[in-house]
């Protein structure tokens, strides 16, 4: 099952009060991006983040699930209706989060 524009502007319009948020389309999915840096992604209309400490400690209920087959398991953020929350979750990440490497 592919995500629906529909969730993706949901999410991004939760998140709007961030700067520097940005996504891109792949394979029928999202992959997020905060201030340069992949946070997570939208998949089968799951917000999924990546399973850093930070995240981990934010978050009141940790649920893993896989993107995809053959994915690393992520963290699911349930509580996409609480803007407060997901800008709050997206910053306490942002450090533990390595950075893109860049194309040669």
């Amino acid at each position: 099952m592919a995500s629906t524009k529909e969730y993706l502007d949901f999410i991004m319009g939760q998140l709007s009060n961030l700067e520097e948020i940005t996504y891109r389309a792949m394979m029928k999915e999202y992959i997020l991006y905060y201030r340069g840096k992949i946070v997570g992604g939208i998949y089968d209309d799951r917000l999924l983040v990546k399973p850093v400490e930070s995240a981990i400690h934010y978050m009141s209920k940790v649920q893993y699930e896989l993107p995809h087959d053959e994915a690393k398991e992520m963290l699911l953020v349930e509580e996409v209706d609480d803007r407060k929350f997901l800008e709050g979750l997206f910053q306490v990440m942002y450090d533990e989060l390595p950075n893109q490497k860049r194309k040669k």
